[in-house]
């Protein structure tokens, strides 16, 4: 009996490791797609000028802090080290959270997140977020009180939260 106790008490510490590690993964998935779209965007970019940074040498030597450290990346006034900061005419993605809130406040019904993710994919082709991480802006959104979530036995839909003054 204690050695069935011990055994299962293994197998979940070994279960959340694997879940560990699997967002990990899914995280360097969400990264790799990121360097492909803008090596493709650079790609359709003038050579750049002598000594200047590349966007995708500056996205993963902070990328890859952010992955080592978990450090997040500077924000926006933020001055990076180097020379001039965000070159002009070179705009800023905007964030998946702000794309998935301006999804959801054209529906009036609840949407599923692989609805939101199909509907991303369609607007915006650059953008090819993994379901789990659209999954995980949504909650992260439900967290700030911006979205709710609504569920229907194993289904799980989000809706804008709209306060009494629209």
């Amino acid at each position: 009996m204690e050695q069935a106790a011990s055994d299962l008490e293994e197998n979940r510490h070994q279960q959340q490791d694997l879940i560990t590690r699997l967002d990990v993964l899914r995280q360097e998935e969400e990264l790799l797609l990121s360097i492909l779209s803008l090596a493709e965007d650079s790609a359709k970019v003038p050579e750049q000028a002598q000594g200047e940074e590349t966007p995708l040498s500056h996205v993963v030597s902070e990328g890859s802090a952010r992955q080592v450290t978990g450090a997040r990346p500077m924000r926006s006034g933020a001055k990076p080290s180097g020379k001039g900061g965000q070159r002009p005419g070179k705009e800023r993605r905007p964030l998946l959270k702000d794309l998935l809130l301006d999804l959801l406040k054209g529906h009036v019904e609840p949407r599923h997140a692989a609805e939101l993710r199909e509907e991303l994919l369609a607007r915006h082709p650059e953008r090819v977020p993994t379901p789990q991480v659209v999954r995980n802006t949504l909650e992260g959104l439900v967290a700030k009180g911006t979205v709710e979530r609504h569920k229907q036995g194993r289904s799980v839909m989000y809706t804008v939260v709209t306060s009494g003054d629209e």
